[in-house]
């Protein structure tokens, strides 16, 4: 989900042939102040509606009723169309040709508001959007217009489920989202079998990616990012005929790649040493989990649980409901994370919630309003460095937030 989100950035910016900067300052200046609605302390341009809408999907799903002006801020982020944006530093302002539409974030707040309900005009009209945008292989991509990608498709696949609809009936040119998820599954018989790549390269080869991987066996299954544990399935990797063997041979790929490494993923970014990757490491869980795969599933949230501390501070709201979402999954206490408090530690990063659930201690730090809503962007390096080799896509992109 964390890959996800950089490399929607560099969809977007393909699409719409924008030119983004090298690098950016990691910290915000002396002189910011950050908005009080919002969740996290960096820079919003790029993540603002997604991170906003996990940390809501989050707090709903461990019984937390959140702000009601956090609820309200994404509310608004809403362009008259349906659609959302990454972020909208003034929503008042009506979007144009110019304002960056986004199909994961669009994606995650109908996830988030479906979940807290009461938001049924926001959601309607953000689902006639995501089918008005809908591309002829009946696919996704991170803008519209943009080719289809494994991970836009597959959040815009929870989006429709979350909202009542039935994703195989939701066809362009007699084509649905599940058609599109099967062409970009790797055949069995060879090297990465089973996987999902991102996209086709410039000359129609699929290479596995781990991350779209993980999201296209929540996609191929109709699920969105809060999961209950499947049906346990022991079928081997077999022709992808059906959404649901895509899904097996993709969760089949999953537990090998995080078995190699000793239950997680790893990163591989041009010029910088491999390094545990923790976010995409949280979605295979809530993949496998999905597809009642439990038993790497659990070796996998125990491990996440003792190493993922560091990168969940770090990379903030997002990073604490990816983890909160593995541990729904697989039935772990998200209040007792190996021995952390992942409920307090996500209601700390934004304002506090009207109810806190089973947690009482929460003493969350409230935000001063303000006319600048411009963070740091440290995660953004990593966008670049994905930039220099290629990759494209979490959501998708999760959407559209804070990769390491």
């Amino acid at each position: 989900m964390n890959v996800r989100r950089s490399a929607a950035v560099l969809a977007s910016v393909a699409v719409i042939g924008a030119a983004t900067p090298a690098a950016a300052d990691p910290s915000p200046s002396p002189s910011q102040a950050f908005p009080s609605a919002l969740y996290g302390d960096k820079d919003p341009k790029f993540d603002g509606v997604w991170r906003q809408s996990l940390a809501l999907l989050a707090q709903d799903t461990v019984g937390v009723k959140p702000a009601e002006k956090s609820v309200q801020w994404l509310t608004r982020q809403q362009c008259a169309d349906g659609s959302f944006a990454s972020y909208r530093p003034d929503p008042t302002t009506a979007c144009d040709a110019k304002t960056m539409l986004d199909t994961n974030a669009t994606s995650a707040a109908v996830q988030a508001l479906t979940a807290l309900g009461g938001h049924d005009d926001v959601t309607r009209k953000a689902v006639g959007w995501l089918k008005s945008v809908q591309n002829e292989d009946g696919g996704w991509g991170y803008a519209p217009g943009g080719a289809s990608d494994t991970n836009s498709t597959s959040i815009v696949i929870g989006a429709l489920a979350a909202a009542g609809e039935k994703p195989d009936q939701v066809e362009k040119d007699g084509e649905s989202p599940h058609d599109a998820l099967l062409k970009l599954a790797l055949p069995c018989g060879g090297d990465d079998d089973g996987a999902f790549a991102f996209q086709p390269d410039k000359k129609g080869r699929l290479a596995a990616n781990a991350d779209a991987t993980a999201a296209g066996v929540l996609g191929s299954l109709g699920k969105g990012m809060v999961v209950e544990p499947g049906k346990k399935s022991d079928a081997t990797c077999e022709k992808a005929a059906t959404p649901r063997q895509a899904a097996a041979n993709g969760a089949g790929y999953l537990t090998a790649a995080l078995a190699k490494d000793g239950n997680h993923l790893m990163s591989a970014l041009a010029g910088a040493e491999p390094q545990p990757d923790f976010g995409n490491t949280a979605d295979a869980v809530v993949a496998l989990a999905a597809q009642g795969d439990t038993g790497q599933a659990e070796k996998s949230v125990r491990w996440l649980e003792k190493n993922s501390a560091s990168w969940a501070a770090q990379s903030g709201p997002a990073a604490y409901a990816q983890l909160i979402f593995a541990a729904h999954a697989t039935g772990t206490n998200p209040r007792d994370f190996g021995g952390a408090d992942l409920v307090k530690q996500l209601n700390a990063t934004g304002p506090a919630p009207q109810t806190a659930g089973k947690t009482k201690s929460e003493a969350p730090v409230e935000k001063e309003d303000s006319g600048s809503d411009f963070f740091g962007v440290w995660w953004y390096v990593g966008v670049c460095l994905v930039a220099g080799i290629g990759i494209g896509f979490l959501f998708t992109g999760r959407k559209k937030q804070q990769q390491l």
